[in-house]
């Protein structure tokens, strides 16, 4: 117990200590604190001055309700009525005397043209306003002109009133999945960018071991199977240290930001009134799935003995990854087919699919004991398998990339044993 404890102390200082960890960190903690203060950037430059537009409006009559418009929908654009030429109105644009140039120009099919003079257009945003602004200026003078009610013309454009009822009582409502999915597409994008980051350091880890000749010191003081497990546990304890870093300055700042952050994103992505079930099985499927993928990457990496070759080894692995992050993605819209729900029961999909579907689904509970009883054993089985191949894998040195060494590695981990 001894020499495990020193061997995971040893895993988790060293990583915490380097630099990538510290500066992943940092930067991530960044985007963190961005996006809880997402809305005040917005807000910030969206408060600077746009500029004056001008306007030469050949009738005299449409500026003013055209202000008006913009005034009652509180545009941050100001208009300008310009007394000069067209001509010279361009002029004044291009010394910068003001943003833009309105033309209104009378016809008598459309009631009025409009054209839009700027030095630049890639700036469409007061561009896409004036337009909305005057095509409903548009409307409102010609069901004037022909004598309809403004109110009916209101009514026929007014979106109709859809509600999608599920009758199963049991069910979600429609509301209730629109949060789950939310919150489920950021725990699998989580789990997916942890799973991969942190198998792939611990597939990496042992071959920098082995290419140093470490690993030669570390298996005449410790047996194998005690520093693979020391070796896993370690960088888990690295991952939960950063995660819980985010999550403990995420929650801060949300906590800080309450009132503002209620609605838009924040509850696009389901923060609000969430079950707390839902973060318990993310838990669980979390550290299931790190086990799963854990064991299988420091089996890998031990057939290996020159970081060069880590990524040929574990690329099978992280395709495994990919493939249930598409699954899962592809499950958000369809949690109920039966391609998901088949692929559920997949050990190596569990982690991210049944989380999917429990996330999403009111699905028996013995469903989620029968995915997590999967797993469970899958994991066993490899631990089992991989003791063996991870004591023989470590003692094999020279060239090596493909999976034909996993044999030779089995049958010189039950000599060694």
């Amino acid at each position: 117990m001894n020499k495990f404890s020193t061997i995971l102390s040893h895993t988790y200082i060293t990583k915490v200590k380097t630099k990538s960890f510290i500066f992943s960190t940092l930067i991530t903690l960044l985007i963190i604190a961005g996006l809880a203060n997402f809305q005040s950037i917005i807000d910030m430059f969206a408060g600077e001055d746009s500029g004056e537009i001008a306007v030469v409006d050949e009738s005299g009559v449409y500026t003013e309700a055209l202000q008006q418009s913009l005034a009652a929908a509180d545009e941050n654009i100001e208009l300008v009525p310009f007394d000069g030429t067209v001509d010279e109105a361009k002029a004044a644009i291009q010394d910068g005397e003001y943003g833009a140039l309105v033309v209104l120009t009378e016809s008598e099919a459309q009631i009025f043209d409009a054209t839009y003079f700027a030095n630049t257009i890639t700036e469409s945003g007061n561009q896409m306003i004036i337009e909305q602004h005057l095509q409903q200026l548009k409307i409102a003078i010609a069901t004037q002109a022909s004598g309809i009610d403004e109110a009916m013309i209101a009514e026929i454009y007014a979106p109709i009133a859809f509600e999608a009822v599920a009758l199963d009582e049991s069910a979600k409502t429609e509301e209730e999945l629109n949060q789950a999915r939310g919150i489920v597409y950021v725990m699998l994008f989580v789990l997916y960018m942890t799973v991969m980051m942190y198998g792939q350091m611990i597939a990496t880890d042992v071959a920098t071991e082995k290419s140093s000749r470490v690993m030669e010191i570390l298996i005449s003081s410790a047996p194998p199977i005690t520093h693979m497990f020391a070796k896993i546990i370690g960088i888990a304890l690295v991952g939960l240290t950063q995660i819980g870093l985010f999550i403990i300055v995420g929650y801060t700042l949300i906590r800080s930001k309450q009132e503002e952050l209620v609605g838009g994103v924040f509850e696009l992505f389901g923060v609000q009134d969430t079950s707390p079930m839902i973060f318990v099985y993310a838990i669980v499927f979390f550290i299931l799935g790190y086990l799963l993928y854990a064991t299988l990457a420091a089996m890998l990496g031990s057939l290996v003995s020159r970081i060069e070759d880590v990524g040929q080894l574990t690329t099978p692995m992280m395709m495994l990854i990919v493939i249930a992050f598409m699954i899962a993605i592809f499950g958000l819209g369809a949690p109920e087919s039966t391609f998901v729900t088949v692929t559920s029961y997949i050990p190596f999909f569990t982690p991210m699919i049944m989380f999917l579907r429990v996330g999403m689904l009111d699905i028996p509970i013995w469903e989620i004991a029968l995915s997590l009883g999967i797993m469970v054993g899958t994991i066993a089985i490899l631990a089992y398998i991989g003791a063996k191949v991870y004591s023989g894998g470590v003692l094999m040195y020279g060239r090596s990339g493909s999976l034909k060494d996993f044999k030779k590695a089995l049958v010189l981990g039950k000599k060694e044993k």
